[in-house]
């Protein structure tokens, strides 16, 4: 049975504690929404499962979300319809209720990895959409240099690809995504070329590996990032990353559709 936190979150990471200003630095990049919309295709009605506070929901279609935490469900802009409170292992929708579902930034968080895949299945006859990082790619980023006990953290709690792959039928696309200079989602790749925004507190607080280490390693992160912006070192190592376009990092989408799965 999934654990459920005070305010309802489910899973490893308690959003009653974290996540209060969360949509104020995770907002939906339109680069990233673009390959959702089109692994969508023409499907009118959709599930987002684990919905937090909308990021990524398509306006132009019928959405259900589904999001277990309370302050999550809070945040949730006014155009976007109300969630369902539920996990993603009990969804309370009969078999193919949806031509589409998508899961976002979320299955690193759910208790047991397969009943979730399997229930995004039964509930769908289109295709199933999961974004999430490839735990394999996280130390590419120049944040493992200052925080690699929350590199590793990530890298824990993401499932493999093959994993996901293989829980919903085998057979899937796995697409990279390249995160945008200006990315306006703020989970940790996105600051690749702005680092003083990391230094932000709220900005860590809404990546929830944060909260997986001890506050020591936060503290130690802001001190020595903060030292080498100010003496240079930073910039000497990284410093073209802060004109580069777009970063190739760990960020994927897998599409299964129905034809793929078992």
């Amino acid at each position: 049975m999934s654990e459920r936190h005070q305010d309802g979150s489910a899973g490893d990471a308690n959003y009653g504690v974290i996540g209060g200003g969360y949509a104020s630095y995770r907002q939906p990049e339109p680069h990233i929404a673009e390959f959702i919309r089109r692994a969508l295709g023409d499907a009118r009605t959709v599930l987002n499962v684990g919905a937090g506070a909308g990021s990524y929901e398509p306006v132009d279609r019928t959405v259900t979300a589904v999001e277990p935490s309370a302050s999550m469900r809070a945040q949730r802009p006014a155009h976007l319809p109300v969630a369902i409170d539920a996990v993603a292992e009990r969804l309370p929708f009969a078999n193919k209720s949806f031509e589409a579902s998508m899961a976002s930034f979320t299955v690193h968080q759910w208790s047991n990895l397969a009943a979730g895949l399997a229930e995004m299945r039964r509930v769908t006859s289109g295709p199933v959409l999961v974004l999430t990082c490839d735990p394999n790619e996280l130390t590419r980023c120049w944040l493992n240099d200052y925080a690699p006990e929350m590199i590793a953290v990530e890298a824990r709690r993401y499932p493999a690809i093959s994993a996901i792959c293989e829980q919903l039928g085998g057979d899937a696309e796995v697409l990279a995504v390249p995160i945008p200079l200006g990315c306006v989602d703020g989970f940790g790749e996105a600051y690749y070329g702005r680092p003083e925004r990391i230094l932000e507190p709220g900005a860590r607080l809404a990546n929830s590996a944060w909260s997986f280490v001890d506050q020591s390693v936060g503290e130690r992160f802001v001190a020595d990032l903060s030292r080498d912006l100010a003496n240079g070192n930073w910039d000497a190592r990284h410093g073209g990353l802060r004109t580069r376009p777009f970063f190739e990092g760990s960020l994927r989408l897998i599409v299964v559709r129905p034809g793929d799965a078992a």
